[in-house]
């Protein structure tokens, strides 16, 4: 009976795995395997999963967001799986990890230092084209500290009309 469940489950894993829209999410202009490995990353299937979905492009997700695409896709991976492998993805430097507030986390796949704009009224994460001169802080730091990073996110709003 065992052994009938584990071939069914193999074989299921098999199909899966042949689908057009496994091997659409597993495939991407850039080489996702190589990246997760540069990185010290394992890439399993769903790790390549979430990483074609962001890495395909320069932009900022969340956690849910990236779980709604990966579900419109009618790909099964776990909230739980998401929220691991983003957090492996951020202690290995692939992602950076934006607090926008304490309900709202962005993963953003420029990890070189920038700053951002929220927009309260969208949800959206814009990237600062030019970078702001953060100089002015050496001076205030207190005794014996060092600048780790500097976040900074200015929270805009639309005009009303």
């Amino acid at each position: 009976m065992i052994i009938c469940a584990i071939i069914t489950f193999i074989n299921i894993l098999r199909n899966l795995m042949n689908s057009q829209k496994f091997k659409q999410l597993t495939r991407s202009s850039f080489d996702s395997t190589e990246a997760l490995r540069a990185h010290g990353i394992y890439p399993t299937s769903q790790r390549l999963i979430i990483a074609n979905i962001l890495l395909a492009k320069h932009q900022h997700m969340t956690a849910e967001q990236i779980y709604d695409v990966i579900r419109s896709k009618r790909i099964k991976v776990s909230q739980a799986t998401i929220y691991n492998t983003l957090r492996l993805f951020v202690t290995k430097g692939l992602l950076h990890e934006i607090f926008v507030d304490s309900s709202k986390t962005f993963y953003d796949t420029n990890t070189q230092p920038h700053q951002h704009f929220f927009n309260v009224d969208t949800g959206q994460l814009i990237d600062i084209k030019k970078h702001l001169d953060p100089t002015f802080i050496q001076n205030e730091l207190p005794s014996a500290t060092l600048i780790d990073s500097i976040d900074i996110i200015v929270r805009i709003r639309n005009h009303s009309s």
